[in-house]
């Protein structure tokens, strides 16, 4: 017992580096839902609905909403800690998923767009944490 012990042990140390995930490695795909209301969850399914039709969801996003009595529900979407879409929705919402789906047209555009900006740009000197 005590030698398969040992050998089990072994072969996790000699099988270690390549056995753990890299620093880059990182689950894709989450959209976080942080919404609150009916309109917000509504505005929510809609939304990730449009994205998973169209998109390879290679990146997370975060969908938050704050009701307001007056003006409706605030929902913002974001990516990587900034937001890309941030709207008033109207108590009496409609037009729903037509927002919903303009709004994932426009994130993914969005995101497509900094994804670019990332590779383009020159880090020869500094590294992007560092920018």
């Amino acid at each position: 017992m005590k030698r398969w012990l040992m050998a089990l042990g072994l072969s996790l140390l000699l099988a270690g580096p390549q056995a753990r995930a890299g620093a880059e490695d990182e689950m894709m795909g989450f959209i976080v839902d942080q919404t609150i209301s009916h309109i917000g969850h509504g505005f929510y399914n809609s939304f990730t609905d449009r994205l998973r039709a169209t998109s390879r969801l290679d990146f997370n996003l975060v969908v938050r909403e704050r009701p307001d009595a007056r003006w409706g529900s605030l929902v913002t979407v974001e990516y990587e800690g900034e937001v890309l879409y941030r709207r008033f929705l109207p108590p009496n919402t409609t037009q729903l998923e037509e927002e919903a789906v303009a709004a994932a047209d426009l994130v993914k555009q969005e995101v497509i767009q900094r994804k670019l900006q990332r590779l383009l740009q020159d880090t020869t000197d500094l590294e992007r944490d560092e920018l």
